[in-house]
């Protein structure tokens, strides 16, 4: 195992919340490395509401999930956070001196300070298809997500899925530049039934129309390989027939189902799979472990982004403590604090 990645605050989340933690921490001078079982930042804002309104962030008329996501990651580049995604947080070790050794599903390993739990309802996990054998092709073959750089083109792609994300991805990769070879697109769904917004709804359906997108009603039963590639799939139809779909891409968009996973396991006080903090400092039953935004629970909880900035704030102030213990920290304005301008990188004339 590698050396482990020495910091002072580890971020377990990349949703608004976590993202904001790291800001409010970057302002008290504390670094931090970001962790999430995603690809990508934005938690739930990206995955259950990208496109949707969002009307009670402060100072903001309206934004969405995609907006508010792109606001944070701009807000908080001064402070270059790290980000470790596409992997889940699975084992937590206090150490002899007070730290925290926390290793991953990559097997990255961090040697840290203070940890911040910002999992929202836990750590989103694709739903998957439960054929056996299947998975054998997972990042080959078998995607969970789409990979905006990947190479569709002339290839037979099928999408499983009936959720906005299954529909928006069809309509994707149908209106691949003229410059490149169309795929062959199949979407697969058990019923003739989806759930997006009626404007993607009505594109999809048009696509379908003009032959562009190949609507596919039925179950996946089996599959078929050859020389260890996948090549095709066995759907069964409402009238119980099964036929061959070809396939060379297989994307699985069924949506996500959050897991609280290895946070079960570490011990801290949990009520309603939620961790108990209190209304302080955010910290959990151990120092040094502090939770933020859905995750935690307190009398009064409410489960709001601008709640979870809140308490990330005063988290930030509980952390410096450990951090810096030899330093009082002093409660500045980034209006007229020359200090917090310079790790901000505001220049003034």
């Amino acid at each position: 195992m590698d050396k482990p990645i020495e910091t002072d605050a580890l971020i377990i989340g990349a949703g608004p919340v976590g993202l904001f933690q790291a800001f409010e921490l970057g302002l008290l001078g504390i670094h931090s490395h970001i962790v999430d079982a995603l690809p990508y930042a934005g938690g739930q804002c990206i995955e259950l509401y990208p496109d949707k309104p969002i009307y009670d962030i402060p100072g903001t008329i309206a934004t969405t999930g995609r907006q508010l996501v792109a606001s944070l990651l701009e807000q908080l580049k001064p402070f270059k956070p790290q980000f470790h995604l596409n992997q889940q947080v699975n084992t937590l070790e206090k150490q002899a001196d007070g730290r925290f050794l926390v290793t991953t599903s990559t097997k990255t390993t961090f040697l840290t300070k203070t940890i911040f739990i910002a999992a929202g309802v836990g750590a989103f996990q694709p739903k998957k298809l439960a054929i056996a054998g299947l998975d054998a092709f997972a990042g080959t073959q078998l995607f969970y997500h789409l990979d905006v750089e990947a190479d569709y083109a002339g290839k037979q792609v099928t999408i499983v899925g009936s959720e906005e994300t299954a529909v928006e991805t069809a309509i994707q990769l149908a209106n691949l530049p003229s410059s490149v070879e169309s795929p062959k697109l199949t979407l697969l769904h058990r019923r003739d039934v989806f759930k997006a917004a009626p404007d993607k709804l009505e594109t999809m359906r048009h696509l379908i129309a003009a032959g562009k997108l190949q609507l596919r009603i039925g179950q996946i039963a089996g599959f078929d390989e050859h020389d260890s590639q996948l090549k095709a799939l066995q759907v069964t139809d409402v009238d119980g027939k099964t036929a061959q779909l070809p396939v060379d891409t297989l994307l699985v968009l069924q949506g996500l189902s959050p897991k609280l996973g290895p946070v079960a396991d570490w011990g801290l006080d949990i009520e309603r799979k939620q961790l108990k903090v209190d209304t302080e400092k955010f910290q959990t039953s151990e120092a040094g472990i502090f939770a933020v935004g859905d995750i935690n629970t307190y009398p009064g909880k409410k489960k709001l982004i601008l709640c979870g900035f809140h308490e990330a704030a005063l988290a930030s102030f509980a952390a410096a403590a450990i951090v810096f213990p030899d330093t009082p920290t002093l409660l500045q304005y980034t209006t007229t604090s020359t200090q917090l301008h310079q790790r901000l990188g505001v220049t003034h004339p």
